[in-house]
């Protein structure tokens, strides 16, 4: 089959310029995942390969022009991750409700389907849980979805919390003040946090009270109103502990969940409050499950192969559906569930 090239004239060369990337290393992803080769002279790029691999390739050019247009950001891991889509036949822009929007930065918008079908979550619901494994971006869309509303004047606050759950260690045996004890178990928070709204935002903000970032056991006896709240590493939270969290839920309030139930540092036989929060509110309007797989893995490309290995080992299962059902009556006729009010 012959070679030959087309060429997709674009109007502004600015954009192509921000579609070929620093040093053209969105055209080098391309190039290597469609084996064409691609030039970009100024507001045209020139594709030259096999007829199909010309069109594939053409297709995701278009596409990732489209989204700069609208002043989405495109570097190297958004262009891996329109690959991978299109290896699954589903490139498509994600809805402009789908996205998460800043003040005085480029959006955040999501990598893949389901990243998509979340944000729409919790744009909707009440309750939103994200769960699955490592990579997916389960923390940083849930802290970024809260930050933007905080930006955006939707929320009076932005309440992070985890269950300080650490082998051989507890806060109270750790030096420091309260902040200096905590903030090592919310590094993952406070790094989105950094990343979506700036250092010195952020320090302003906290200074103020509008962030607060603390274990799950400082939750107890509140009621959370006008905010929206991350609970993460959730399957860290015992069965009493999930349940204190979700009855603080305030008016005007949302609550984001994340954790990965194959990951549980729970001593054993403790049984994780977030494979029985999945069993017995699956279904309860207001309350949603994003179930997040390997395929949706936006890290380095091989922590999704890693998620693969262990999933076919069966070294780890993730608590879903029928499962997490029994699981869930199992632990509602034998677990004393008192109220932590």
């Amino acid at each position: 089959m012959s070679k030959q090239t087309d060429i997709l004239e674009f109007t502004d060369v600015e954009l192509v310029r921000k579609l070929c990337g620093p040093n053209h290393a969105n055209l080098a992803l391309i190039e290597a995942a469609f084996d064409v080769y691609i030039e970009a002279p100024g507001s045209a790029v020139h594709i030259n390969g096999d007829t199909p691999r010309r069109a594939r390739a053409g297709e995701l050019v278009k596409e990732i022009y489209q989204r700069l247009e609208r002043g989405w950001p495109c570097g190297p891991s958004d262009i891996r991750a329109l690959i991978r889509a299109m290896g699954q036949g589903k490139v498509k822009a994600a809805s402009a409700e789908a996205i998460i929007p800043f003040p005085r930065r480029s959006p955040i918008v999501p990598k893949t389907t389901r990243q998509e079908i979340f944000i729409n979550a919790m744009r909707d619901e009440t309750i939103t849980f994200g769960v699955g494994p490592a990579g997916t971006g389960k923390t940083f869309l849930a802290t970024a979805y809260g930050a933007s509303l905080l930006a955006r004047g939707e929320v009076n606050k932005f309440i992070a919390c985890r269950p300080a759950v650490e082998a051989g260690e507890r806060l109270g045996f750790l030096p420091g003040d309260l902040n200096e004890k905590v903030d090592p178990y919310m590094q993952p928070i406070w790094d989105a946090l950094h990343m979506v709204l700036g250092r010195d935002e952020v320090d302003r903000r906290r200074a103020a009270g509008d962030i607060e970032v603390a274990p799950l056991a400082f939750m107890r006896g509140r009621t959370l109103s006008d905010a929206f709240v991350v609970i993460d590493e959730a399957q860290n939270a015992t069965v009493p502990q999930m349940k204190m969290v979700l009855t603080r839920l305030g008016e005007r309030a949302k609550y984001a969940v994340t954790g990965d139930p194959t990951q549980t540092d729970l001593p054993h036989g403790q049984p994780s409050g977030l494979a029985h929060a999945l069993g017995i509110l699956e279904g309860i309007k207001g309350i949603r499950q994003i179930h997040f797989e390997a395929a949706d893995v936006v890290r380095h490309p091989l922590v999704g192969k890693i998620v693969d290995a262990y999933e076919k080992t069966g070294a780890t299962r993730a608590v879903t559906g029928a499962e997490s059902a029994g699981v869930a009556k199992t632990l509602a006729r034998g677990t004393d569930m008192a109220d932590d009010t």
